[in-house]
């Protein structure tokens, strides 16, 4: 089992360079006409089915070495929707051929890849509610639909970057920069998580479980700025906690996952404001002279296509399967939980984009605004519904 599960981690850490290589071949593709393009774009193309293929074998190796699908946990299945990412990118590539889709596809499959691995990896035993086939059934469906919506907002975010004016400052540059800013968050989490576990810091917090009767603890491995409420830290030398977290913030180590998320805003905001610095202008604006190659009609057509594929696969493993799942598991088919809740608000909005799509005519940029949207709202319910509200799903 042991040497299964360290395989599985070096082929993940294989797929992951292999990735890396394939942007940057992706890379040579941009902005020049040179007749070397369409060879780095073979050479890319080819890199990253290696490297899906790679981390296919690290999913099937986990598989085989946890005795379960390995989507039980926030590692496992952030890694599953990075790997779902690229299959949906693979597919469209070779129904399109539009190289630039790589050079933003795979990085934020890299991204979300990292930030699986920031994540706990020991392999746990299932918890009774899931243990059931309905495990690997419904989320992985799941994740393939959000995989292949995903880069409905790639094809969006490069459309809106190749479309809007960034000579001067608008709403929608503004808008365009706040995107772009959530992103580097995420690298911002990286960075902060790798460098507080590179320190070894751990601070140590006591406090009353949800119902008030025992005392849990929680360990923290970035400094205290929130703390658990009616937490009292019991780890001498280390920082002071600024503040408790909300009493309605009573999901599993609360006061530890929130307290993640401001280090992430803190060094995401910093990392952003560098490359200002950097740059002189905005992220979008030093993008858009790479882009003058792309087709915005092109763009627009991807953009519709990822919904239309993905959005079947959402109604299936998001609603249908989830709600199966749910009667076997706790005896009903619909509980209100805040991940059923916020699955139906996805589920709607996809709606409302073919709808507008369809019958009103939002194409172009109404289009990829509204499938910035949507994937705003996927990573809500990954992250903030995962780590800060409270849940049936907590465990996750």
């Amino acid at each position: 089992m042991n040497n299964l599960v360290e395989l599985s981690s070096t082929l993940l850490y294989t797929a992951f360079l292999l990735y890396l290589v394939a942007t940057l071949f992706f890379s040579f593709t941009i902005g020049s006409k040179r007749k070397s393009d369409g060879k780095a774009a073979k050479i890319g193309i080819t890199l990253t089915i290696i490297g899906f293929l790679t981390q296919l074998g690290y999913f099937i190796t986990r598989w085989i070495g946890s005795g379960h699908a390995p989507v039980s946990n926030l590692f496992e299945y952030m890694t599953f929707f990075g790997m779902a990412t690229v299959l949906g990118f693979i597919i469209l590539y070779f129904i399109y051929k539009v190289t630039v889709l790589g050079l933003f596809a795979l990085p934020l499959a890299l991204i979300i890849i990292a930030y699986a691995s920031m994540f706990p990896t020991e392999i746990s035993p299932l918890i009774p509610s899931l243990q059931s086939h309905w495990l690997y059934i419904h989320v992985t469906t799941v994740s393939l639909s959000q995989g292949i919506l995903t880069i409905s907002f790639v094809s969006g975010l490069i459309y809106l970057i190749r479309q809007i004016d960034q000579t001067k400052t608008t709403k929608r540059t503004t808008w365009l920069e706040l995107i772009l800013y959530g992103l580097v968050l995420f690298i911002g989490f990286i960075i902060s998580s790798t460098l507080f576990n590179v320190m070894n810091y751990q601070a140590v917090f006591e406090y009353p479980n949800t119902t008030g009767e025992t005392m849990v603890q929680t360990e923290y491995h970035m400094p205290a700025i929130a703390a658990p409420t009616d937490g009292k830290l019991i780890t001498d030398g280390v920082m002071k906690p600024w503040f408790e977290i909300p009493k309605w913030m009573h999901g599993t180590d609360a006061g530890r996952k929130f307290n993640t998320l401001i280090w992430s805003f803190i060094f995401g905001t910093g990392l952003y404001l560098l490359l200002r610095l950097v740059f002189r202008k905005r992220i979008g604006a030093t993008i858009q002279p790479l882009l003058k190659k792309a087709r915005p009609d092109l763009l627009d057509e991807i953009t519709y296509r990822s919904v239309a594929i993905g959005f079947p696969l959402f109604t299936l493993g998001g609603l249908i399967f989830a709600s199966i799942w749910a009667e076997e598991a706790w005896g009903r088919f619909w509980g209100w939980d805040p991940k059923e809740v916020w699955a139906l608000i996805t589920w709607f909005f996809y709606a409302a984009f073919l709808h507008l799509r369809l019958s009103r005519g939002w194409h172009g940029e109404k289009s990829a605004w509204l499938a910035a949207i949507g994937f705003g709202i996927i990573m809500f319910n990954l992250i903030v519904v995962n780590l800060v509200l409270a849940g049936l799903h907590s465990y996750a």
